[in-house]
């Protein structure tokens, strides 16, 4: 297939991509191309929407489930976002076609104690507690990804005006970070980072681990375990539920849609609206809990 490898490198690049996941989008776009193949004598830089729209249709039809097509469709919208970026195509032909929609399931999200128990968790008195503060608080702060963070140069940051630079796939959002998060850091770069860097002076890399070598994705993963076990909090921890718990506690304090949108770089709006459904709902709930005439 052509582009195979430059689309490997790019998975790797730009969504930290690796193993299963590697072979699932590798596999997900050969799929399309054998369909194309066969069944509309085309090729994936030379089909259009009309191609892509009846793909689903054939899913649909092979019975597969909207939650296997959405995942392929990504896949699929993936491959063109790169062929543009490599100015191969100048229109992405699956980028308005829409998906089907599955059944909305909860979002997974802590409350607001639950967060603050785990950035509480970590001992500022070594370098490691330091960095693990710095990195909680940031996460929490901004609802960045792991792989975000995991990407994040000291020269993302501006602690003067308290904001950092955030880079996904291919796309630049500023995000605000918060006095407690600004904070931390300060502590971090000024008396920890330096230590964890084992005199590599030339590295880059916001958060290091104790190689002094970039902090992987599982790397912060297992940070945030260790401190959610140690806080207490029984239920399966992930970044992607602190990032959720940033979104949904931002529209229970009053945040609109569209800044979530911003805040967390979704293209699609419709993912900002399922937080602002989980945070409304909240209030609802509590509402009906509380108030005596509810």
């Amino acid at each position: 297939m052509k582009f195979q490898q430059e689309f490997e490198d790019y998975l790797v690049r730009e969504k930290d991509a690796s193993g299963s996941t590697l072979n699932a989008y590798m596999g997900d776009v050969r799929d399309f191309g054998i369909y194309l193949e066969d069944k509309r004598r085309k090729d994936l830089v030379s089909c259009g929407s009309a191609d892509v729209a009846a793909y689903i249709m054939q899913m649909k039809e092979d019975g597969r489930s909207a939650s296997t097509i959405n995942r392929k469709m990504s896949s699929i919208r993936c491959y063109y976002n790169f062929l543009l970026a490599e100015k191969k195509i100048s229109v992405n032909p699956a980028q308005n076609i829409k998906s089907p929609r599955i059944a909305e399931k909860g979002i997974e999200y802590l409350s607001i104690e639950e967060v603050e128990h785990i950035l509480d968790s970590p001992e500022v008195k070594d370098a490691k507690g330091k960095r693990d503060k710095a990195l909680l608080e940031l996460m929490y702060a901004t609802g960045m990804r792991a792989t975000e963070i995991s990407h994040a140069n000291v020269s993302d940051l501006d602690l003067k005006i308290g904001f950092i630079s955030c880079t996904n796939e291919g796309k630049t959002r500023i995000v605000p970070i918060g006095r407690i998060a600004k904070a931390a850091l300060e502590e971090y770069l000024s008396f920890a980072r330096a230590e964890l860097l084992r005199g590599d002076e030339n590295s880059k890399a916001l958060f290091v681990n104790f190689q002094g070598q970039r902090i992987s994705r599982q790397g912060i993963w297992k940070i945030l375990k260790f401190y959610g076990e140690k806080a207490g909090i029984d239920k399966p921890l992930s970044p992607q539920i602190l990032r959720n718990s940033f979104a949904v506690h931002m529209v229970q304090n009053g945040a609109d849609i569209r800044t979530i949108q911003d805040l967390l770089g979704l293209e699609d709006i419709n993912a900002a609206k399922l937080y602002a459904l989980a945070g409304k709902n909240r209030v609802i709930d509590v509402y009906d809990r509380t108030h005596p005439r509810a």
